[in-house]
């Protein structure tokens, strides 16, 4: 019976969401967000980001002992955009931050310290004395990092939650780039390492403010299972340092995200609920009351609620084959034209006029604005024919697309909108100018190399 109504319920989120897109794609046109002049968008539907906001917080709720502090962080790397921030502030959500780019987005949104996190390879001096002023939770990756917080620790007091980053070494997923606990991960302590689990475990007896442990096994591409896997180890770990030290002295699991995204269709798997559903089994301890709870979720957030929306600027054929030039290509998604098997993009066709396109399925390709042969939305898709005029629109694209420009051929970066149902538009980034492309490509300093030094 609950798993009866938990597919309806899904099945009646997708088709809310893609008729919310529906209709803003057509009111964009109507509108004249969208057309010659203006010939490429993203779109963030409002609605479903909430809904995807409430659903997370659901799931851990529903296996979380009462009272016990949680906190989910966005991962400000998927969409780091200070509206989109701001929304997620206002639903219950905080940032996981990576760079000093980030931490700025997210104070301009307004997070708090105590709901921000700073995870990064890479943590400069400066970085960390300035996470511990503000008294932002940190994830020490390495053992180098740590001698630099021991040094800043003796120099001052901090509010600043600490703990340190382990890679469990449980494996990867179908996505090298993306499996972050495999036995050489640039990321954490190797937990396998030879002594290395010692090490650890040595760190912490000997700093009493070290009260945190944080793992992250992968993003797209990882199965639950292994994730589950690599939480277990984390918890095991966090259970042995706490026997050792006699007292409860690693008080907070940061498990990180990595709930992997279903680009196939509008249907949203996995679910959180389920995650939460098979930790709750596998890890009960987790849940019991005693330790707080950091998850760091990013794609799995915003992925369905975006959509590039792109006019087809010329409609021709080569080789027999259909190809619709578009605006949108490597500029906007890196990933999947340079990456397409790991990557690929459902596109959905509509009319000049925004409406969902109809008509025979014709075998054609998706090309992008970009001067080399590979820049390819789509290669030999089943679809309705493309023609000059009309629109193709890149789904799913709401974290790590339209936000992470790419500059090849110095293409402008796109304006991104909030959408609401009744054709309700909210600027959430405008457009770049050419003016500014030129401005930071050094224009400014034309004589720059030619003029005396």
């Amino acid at each position: 019976m609950g798993a009866h109504f938990a597919e309806e319920e899904a099945r009646d989120f997708a088709a809310g969401r893609a008729a919310r897109r529906d209709e803003a794609v057509r009111a964009a046109v109507e509108q004249g967000l969208l057309g010659p002049d203006s010939p490429i968008v993203g779109l963030l539907d409002v609605t479903g980001i909430r809904e995807s906001a409430a659903q997370l917080r659901a799931a851990f709720d529903a296996v979380t002992a009462p009272g016990t502090p949680v906190l989910h962080a966005f991962a400000v790397k998927a969409t780091p955009l200070v509206p989109v921030l701001r929304l997620l502030h206002q639903e219950g959500i905080g940032a996981e931050v990576a760079s000093p780019g980030e931490l700025a987005l997210a104070r301009a949104a307004g997070l708090p310290a105590e709901r921000t996190v700073l995870d990064s390879p890479a943590k400069t001096p400066a970085e960390l004395r300035e996470a511990l002023s503000l008294g932002i939770a940190v994830n020490a990756d390495n053992p180098q990092e740590l001698a630099r917080l021991d040094a800043l620790m003796r120099s001052r007091t901090s509010r600043s939650p600490l703990g340190i980053r382990v890679n469990p070494q449980v494996g990867g997923g179908s996505i090298e780039a993306l499996s972050t606990a495999t036995a050489t991960s640039k990321f954490g302590v190797a937990l396998r390492d030879e002594g290395a689990r010692e090490w650890v475990v040595q760190a912490y007896l000997d700093r009493p403010w070290l009260t945190r442990l944080h793992a992250h096994t992968g993003s797209q591409g990882i199965p639950l299972s292994l994730m589950v896997q690599g939480v277990t180890e984390t918890y095991g770990l966090a259970e042995e340092i706490n026997r050792r030290a006699g007292r409860q002295q690693v008080d907070t699991l940061d498990i990180g995200g990595g709930l992997p995204v279903n680009f196939a269709s509008d249907a949203t798997t996995p679910t959180y609920a389920q995650y939460a559903r098979m930790l709750a089994e596998a890890v009960p301890g987790l849940f019991d009351g005693r330790y707080g709870l950091v998850t760091e979720f990013g794609r799995s957030l915003l992925a369905k609620h975006g959509t590039v929306v792109a006019r087809v600027e010329y409609a021709k054929t080569s080789g027999g084959r259909a190809v619709a030039v578009t605006h949108a290509g490597v500029q906007v998604a890196a990933r999947t034209v340079y990456a397409p098997g790991s990557w690929p993009l459902r596109i959905a066709a509509y009319d000049a006029k925004g409406r969902v396109k109809d008509g025979p399925v014709v075998v054609q390709d998706v090309a992008g604005p970009a001067c080399f042969a590979g820049d390819l939305l789509a290669e030999g898709r089943s679809m309705p024919l493309l023609e000059q005029g009309d629109y193709a629109a890149a789904l799913d694209t709401g974290a790590y697309y339209f936000a992470h420009h790419y500059a090849y051929n110095s293409l402008v970066r796109p304006a991104v909108y909030g959408f609401w149902p009744g054709g309700r538009f909210a600027v959430v980034r405008q457009a770049q100018t050419v003016a500014e492309v030129v401005a930071e490509s050094g224009g400014a300093r034309a004589d720059g190399l030619t003029g005396s030094p």
